[in-house]
């Protein structure tokens, strides 16, 4: 199995980078009105807030020190509605606390996460940085021009869908669905093996993947890492992958 593993560097300056391309997208008030066609229902505004609110959320309970479940993220009253324009600058606002806060958390400092994996604070490092990029490619698909996601954080964008998400049950659907995929991000020469048990999963060791012959549903995707993880996101489609096998293994790696 092939992992790119960033840092708190990286994932800072990711953050940055498409938090900035983000914010241009939503330009002024006069595209807050603009369907997101990748997050059907919602607005740019409604995106721009959700975003913020994050960003909001994680600056307020990820510094706690301790691995306790913090409250409930909530959208307050103080938060502009998303039709209002001052709902740009509340955003510009939170951008700046996040990015000063996550430059001066400690990645191992104990801080609570939902994945099944330690309670450091370095994964709040990691999710900001991904949830950013989607959302911008998000808010550029609304006004008629993305760019794909930087290659290295793509794949690292694929990896925290495969090690962070699907593991801890954040899958769109469970069918009873057994097999294994194969995912090539041919730009980074990276590939991961996936086998699904129904609703179980598991991220394989290229070594010990073909130990025997209990799942013969197969299925595989390659392409550059941006596509693959915009794939997993269901922002593309997965047909324009170099795809093979059981599509259907494909669809069910999903993320809600």
């Amino acid at each position: 199995m092939s992992r790119t593993q960033l840092t708190k560097d990286a994932w800072l300056a990711a953050l940055r980078s498409d938090a900035t391309a983000l914010r241009a997208a939503a330009g002024n008030e006069g595209v807050l009105g603009n369907q997101v066609p990748s997050c059907p229902g919602w607005t740019m505004g409604e995106l721009i807030r959700h975003v913020g609110s994050i960003y909001q959320w994680v600056s307020a309970t990820a510094g706690r020190g301790t691995t306790d479940k913090p409250h409930p993220r909530e959208i307050g009253p103080e938060v502009p509605e998303a039709d209002d324009p001052t709902v740009l600058g509340w955003f510009d606002e939170q951008l700046g606390l996040i990015l000063a806060f996550l430059d001066n958390l400690d990645p191992d400092l104990p801080a609570w996460n939902w994945a099944p994996q330690a309670r450091k604070a370095g994964f709040w490092h990691r999710r900001m940085a991904h949830e950013t990029a989607i959302h911008r490619w998000d808010a550029q698909l609304s006004v008629g021009l993305t760019e794909p996601i930087e290659t290295k954080l793509a794949g690292d964008t694929i990896a925290e869908v495969l090690d962070t998400w699907l593991p801890a049950g954040r899958r769109r659907e469970t069918p009873d669905v057994h097999g294994l995929v194969h995912l090539v991000a041919a730009d980074l020469g990276q590939e991961w093996y996936v086998r699904l048990r129904g609703a179980g999963i598991a991220l394989l060791d290229t070594n010990t993947l073909l130990d025997d012959d209990s799942h013969p549903a197969r299925a595989a995707a390659s392409g550059n890492a941006s596509d693959v993880a915009l794939a997993l996101w269901g922002r593309l489609n997965w047909d324009v992958l170099d795809t093979a096998g059981d599509d259907t293994l494909l669809t069910t790696l999903h993320v809600a």
